[in-house]
């Protein structure tokens, strides 16, 4: 498993990246991890040429780097804070890239990324969770456009720097949050995957 984390906040250190790395630690320990600051590898502003002759051209310098780091991960965490009600500008000029990387000739985008697992991680300062919403449908759809599966979204309540530590119920759940999914019940009793005693 290699998990890549988009760090989307303007901030270092900020609530949702509290949160993230929470629910990195319980991460099994051969688990390799891969942080990057959207701030800290800027994108240039994505232009749509699909229908321009030229086409799109092999990326360079950041944006490289960010489809390199994206094509090698199998499961892509998305942690941005919420902002106006949705991804933060920077999570939203990647996800725009993502449209030259599905035209960009060779690099089979779309394909590639199909079974690969995507999370959301988010901090907001209203404790309505629905205030969420456009975020969280904005990567699930994303991901559903790619065949990715999608793992869930891990959300905390937060203003200041660092009250997410004060999130109990948050915490609670970014302990767990990255774990597998149970499963599922088998009629004749025990689980899926389990031998039946007789």
């Amino acid at each position: 498993m290699r998990f890549l984390f988009l760090l989307g906040s303007s901030r270092s250190g900020g609530n949702t990246e509290l949160l993230a790395r929470r629910a990195a630690a319980a991460l099994p320990a051969d688990a390799e991890q891969r942080w990057l600051r959207l701030a800290e590898h800027p994108l240039t502003p994505f232009r749509d040429i699909r229908h321009d002759e030229q086409g799109y051209l092999p990326p360079t310098g950041n944006e490289a780097l960010l489809l390199t780091e994206t094509l090698a991960a199998t499961d892509l965490v998305i942690a941005s804070p919420l902002y106006w009600y949705s991804v933060s500008a920077a999570t939203k000029l990647y996800l725009d890239h993502w449209s030259g990387w599905l035209r960009m000739p060779g690099v089979d985008f779309r394909q590639r990324m199909a079974g690969r697992r995507m999370w959301a991680v988010s901090v907001l300062s209203n404790e309505d969770t629905a205030q969420a919403d456009p975020l969280v449908a904005t990567l699930r759809c994303s991901a559903d456009y790619l065949g990715m599966r999608w793992g869930g979204a891990l959300l905390g309540h937060a203003n200041r720097p660092g009250d997410v530590l004060g999130d109990a119920v948050a915490l609670r759940a970014a302990g767990t949050f990255f774990a597998p999914p149970p499963l599922p019940a088998d009629p004749r009793g025990g689980r899926v995957g389990e031998p039946v005693s007789r």
